[in-house]
């Protein structure tokens, strides 16, 4: 099941949406700008440098370095992807899911909410593989946190999904609870599969992702209590 579009309108650009895209985009071109001058271990050396490597960053914690270059590398590591589908999928979801949540919350509260819920996510995966000395990369954990946010203040919002049965495929809108809880559930198997195994350490960081979803609905509930206003600035005029 892939998400394409929602049927939930915005009511205002979603400028940092759009915003945190761009750089992940300008971040990328980077990327091949290094893998064009350096080659693959260049490019390997550059997400050591600006990716999270959990046992470096859990050693400058334990020594009490709370801002240092391991410490900055949370939030430099959410703009670096491994590849052109690992970026597509990501902006996909975010351009999807994160507009709404920037909607409800405004400019500047989605931003703060977009960089905890990667922090959290990154603290999530970090916690279970602290000795890795495989870099994180990806804004997949900060995104999952407005897939988060997205179930519990859209639930029943309606998601344009392309269903794959088989050999077939089909055009299907089928309800925010059901595809967010359904992504969910496969990051609850395969993070759970993949504890243990000789590859835990390496490939897709599951505990980044369920980490980010669940600091996103504490949020989104948090949020949800306050009402159905959005919270953002009232106008003059």
């Amino acid at each position: 099941m892939i998400p394409l579009r929602d049927t939930n309108p915005t009511h205002r650009t979603p400028l940092v949406t759009l915003a945190l895209i761009a750089g992940c985009a300008v971040a990328f071109a980077w990327e091949l700008g290094v893998l064009a001058s350096d080659g693959p271990a260049g490019l390997d050396a550059a997400f050591q440098d600006h990716g999270v490597v959990p046992a470096e960053l859990t050693a400058a914690l334990s020594e009490g370095r709370f801002v240092s270059e391991p410490s900055l590398a949370v939030l430099t590591s959410m703009f670096l992807h491994g590849g052109w589908l690992h970026l597509a999928g990501n902006m996909l979801y975010l351009w999807i899911f994160g507009n709404n949540i920037e909607d409800r919350l405004g400019q500047a509260a989605f931003l703060g909410f977009y960089l905890l819920g990667g922090a959290l996510a990154v603290a999530a995966q970090v916690a279970v593989t602290p000795s890795s000395e495989v870099p994180l990369i990806g804004a997949s954990g900060a995104i999952a946190a407005s897939l988060g946010a997205y179930l519990v203040l859209f639930p029943r919002a309606r998601i344009l999904s392309l269903v794959f049965l088989g050999f077939f495929y089909q055009l299907i809108q089928v309800p925010a609870l059901l595809v967010l809880g359904f992504w969910f559930v496969l990051q609850l198997i395969d993070g759970v599969t993949s504890l243990g195994a000789a590859s835990a350490d390496g490939g897709i960081a599951f505990f980044a992702h369920i980490g980010g979803f669940a600091a996103g609905i504490v949020i989104g509930l948090l949020v949800r209590g306050r009402g159905a206003e959005p919270l953002r600035p009232a106008t003059v005029g």
